[in-house]
C-alpha cells in the first residue's frame, strides 16, 4: 500500500492532549477567527465601497482598494479554516475547496505584504521626489505594477496549486493536506521532496514574504520620518500617520506567525522540536489572519479623509435609494442632490 507523505499547510499535524491551558489555545483560535470573518467581510466590503465607488481612483486609493479586496477575498474564505479547526483538522469540503481556500490564504500572505511595501515606496518617492512623481506617479503605472504584484503573488502560490490535496488516513479520516504520494517511487524520495518542499517555502515565505518587504517599508518609513521631521511637518502628516498604524499592526499580528515557520524550517529534521511547535500554530496563525479585519478600522480612527467619506456616503446613499423607491418623479419636482465629496484616502 502507498504511503502518504504529507503535511498541513498551516494547522498542526498532531492531536493536542486534553488540558485546560490547550484546550483553551483549541478554543482562542476559533473566537479569534470568528471575529476577524465578521469584522474583516464587513470592514474591507466598506472599504471596496468607499475606495472604489465613492471616492477618486487616484494611486493611493488604488493600492489601498486591493488591499481590502485581498483581505476581503480572505476573510470571505474563513468559514472553512474555522469548520475545518474546530473538527481538528478534518476536511468536508473536497479537494477543490481544498486547494482553493489555501491558495487565497498564500495569495494574502503575500499580496498584503506586496502591497504595504508598494505603498510604502509610493509615500517614500512622493516625499523626497515630489516633482518626479507629479509627473510620473499615474494611475496607469500604479496599475501596472499591482498587477505585477499580483502575478508574482500567483507563482509563489504554486506549491500550495501544486501539492496540496485532500488525503485520507487508514480510519476514512479526509483532511487538506500537502500530498507527495505521486511524487516518487520509493517512501524515501517522498519524504526527501516533502523536506524540501517545506524547506524551501518556509525560507521563501520568510525572505521573500516577510523580511525582505518589511525591510524596505522600514528603510522608506525612516526616509520619510526624517524629511517631514525636518520640515516639521511629523503632527500633520495623516499618510505617514496611517502608514505608521497599518505597517506596526502588519508587523505584530504576522511576526509570531512568521517566526514559528522559519522554526519549523530550520528543524523540519529534528522531529521532537518540530512537534513541540505545533501548539503554537493555530493561535500565530489566527493572530496573523486576524490583521486582514483591522485595516479598515485604522482607517476610521486614523484616517481622517477616509472617515469623512465614509459618513458622507452612507447617508447620501441611503437618501439616494429612498427617494428612488419612494417616488419616480423626483429628478423633475425636487431636483437631485449633488455627490458626495471625493477625496484621496491618503493624500500627497
Amino acid at each position: 500500500m502507498e504511503a502518504n507523505i504529507s503535511v498541513p499547510p498551516y494547522e498542526s499535524e498532531g492531536m493536542l492532549h486534553e488540558s485546560a491551558a490547550q484546550a483553551v489555545l483549541q478554543i482562542l483560535p476559533l473566537v479569534l477567527l470568528s471575529a476577524t470573518f465578521v469584522i474583516g467581510a464587513l470592514g474591507n466590503g466598506l472599504v471596496i465601497w468607499v475606495a472604489g465607488f465613492r471616492m477618486a481612483h487616484t494611486v493611493t486609493t488604488i493600492c489601498y482598494l486591493n488591499l481590502a479586496l485581498a483581505d476581503f477575498s480572505f476573510t470571505a474564505t474563513l468559514p472553512f479554516l474555522i469548520v475545518s479547526m474546530a473538527m481538528r483538522g478534518l476536511w468536508p469540503f473536497g479537494w477543490f475547496l481544498c486547494k482553493f481556500v489555501y491558495i487565497v490564504a498564500e495569495a494574502n500572505l503575500y499580496g498584503s505584504v506586496f502591497l504595504i511595501g508598494h505603498i510604502a515606496l509610493d509615500r517614500c518617492i512622493c516625499v523626497l521626489h515630489p516633482v518626479w512623481a507629479q509627473k510620473h506617479r499615474t494611475v496607469g503605472l500604479s496599475k501596472k505594477v499591482i498587477a505585477g504584484i499580483w502575478m508574482f503573488t500567483l507563482v509563489l502560490s504554486l506549491p500550495i496549486f501544486i501539492f496540496l490535496n485532500t488525503v485520507s488516513n487508514q480510519k476514512g479520516n479526509v483532511y487538506c493536506n500537502f500530498n507527495f504520494a505521486s511524487w516518487g517511487a520509493t517512501v524515501e524520495e517522498k519524504k526527501k521532496l516533502s523536506t524540501t518542499v517545506k524547506t524551501t517555502r518556509g525560507i521563501i515565505r520568510f525572505l521573500i514574504g516577510f523580511s525582505l518587504p518589511m525591510s524596505m517599508v522600514t528603510i522608506c518609513y525612516g526616509l520619510i520620518a526624517a524629511k517631514i521631521h525636518r520640515k516639521g511637518m511629523m503632527n500633520s502628516s495623516r499618510p505617514f500617520r496611517v502608514l505608521t498604524a497599518v505597517v506596526t499592526f502588519f508587523f505584530i499580528c504576522w511576526f509570531p506567525f512568521q517566526l514559528v515557520g522559519l522554526l519549523r524550517t530550520v528543524w523540519v529534521k529534528e522531529s521532537s522540536k518540530y512537534k513541540m511547535l505545533d501548539v503554537l500554530i493555530d493561535p500565530t496563525m489566527s493572530l496573523a489572519f486576524f490583521n486582514s479585519c483591522v485595516n479598515p478600522i485604522l482607517y476610521v480612527f486614523v484616517g481622517r479623509d477616509f472617515r469623512e467619506s465614509l459618513m458622507q456616503s452612507l447617508p447620501a446613499s441611503l437618501e439616494r435609494a429612498l427617494r428612488e423607491d419612494l417616488t419616480n418623479t423626483s429628478n423633475s419636482a425636487t431636483g437631485s442632490d449633488e455627490p458626495a465629496e471625493v477625496v484621496e484616502l491618503m493624500p500627497a
